[in-house]
């Protein structure tokens, strides 16, 4: 599994990122988080357009954010 940095977080925001591209990160994200919560914030049925929000915590690696 990829490690997720907190300096990797600014590359969701790429585009652009094919659908299976954003899983792998979010993904990745995710499972390398101590804390990870979603919401809801907005569903259009009509459109099928949609907005979440994540939010969590990155887990440290020996006490602190690993730099590139």
């Amino acid at each position: 599994m990829a490690r997720f940095h907190i300096q990797d977080v600014k590359s969701l925001e790429n585009t652009p990122t094919s659908p299976a591209q954003l899983r792998t990160k979010i993904g990745e994200m995710i499972l390398n988080s101590t804390i990870a919560r979603a919401k809801v914030e907005a569903v259009n049925t009509e459109t099928g357009e949609y907005r979440v929000v994540l939010q969590g915590t990155l887990d440290r690696e020996e006490g602190k954010f690993e730099e590139k």
